[in-house]
């Protein structure tokens, strides 16, 4: 591993989201296991290339840069995959895509503030993470092929689509109990 890059891995990470995003937009049995793998890959690789960096001392302004941006689009790629496919309504993944920019975007602001990077709340990246894995799992225990609901009238969503509903929610929670947080130690003028 020492001769391996921490951004080489990145990459790897992000290009196994980017196909794990796919899996779920397509859909059916043989996509979502495909997602379901690829998600699980996309992580451990994300969790590996910072410490490999750390490890082999080869950690950078510009590695933490790339890391940053590409579980961004990493993100967006699986969670866009979900809320555009099969499994849930565009509605819902627009708002979980807003939790997730916003949560990640308030622990950044915190730091262009100078009070380091925020990474408290309900629902980080690696919750989150957990939670659509376990999504993909419940849907293909479920309903592989889409159009089983849980719930009732219009409370009545697929078993993925739950879970884009609880990402929505804390996501967008957490965003803002980081923006409470930020606010409150800026010192008055």
């Amino acid at each position: 591993m020492e001769h391996v890059s921490p951004n080489a891995i990145s990459w790897a990470a992000l290009v196994a989201a980017a196909f794990a995003g796919l899996g779920f937009y397509l859909g059916d049995t043989v996509p979502l296991v495909f997602a379901i793998v690829l998600l699980l890959v996309s992580s451990y690789l994300d969790a590996l290339d910072g410490r490999v960096a750390k490890l082999f001392r080869k950690t950078s302004v510009r590695g933490d840069l790339v890391d940053h941006v590409f579980d961004r689009y990493a993100d967006v790629f699986i969670v866009s995959g979900i809320g555009f496919g099969l499994y849930c309504r565009l509605s819902v993944g627009f708002f979980a895509i807003i939790g997730i920019l916003l949560t990640s975007y308030m622990g950044t602001q915190a730091q262009a503030l100078g009070q380091g990077r925020r990474y408290a709340g309900l629902l980080g990246r690696a919750d989150r993470l957990v939670l659509l894995f376990l999504g993909g799992l419940l849907q293909l225990l479920a309903a592989p092929s889409g159009g089983t609901l849980w719930g009732a009238g219009p409370v009545s969503f697929q078993p993925l689509e739950w879970i884009l509903v609880l990402v929505a929610v804390l996501g967008n929670a957490t965003a803002v109990q980081r923006a409470i947080g930020i606010w409150r130690a800026i010192p008055p003028p």
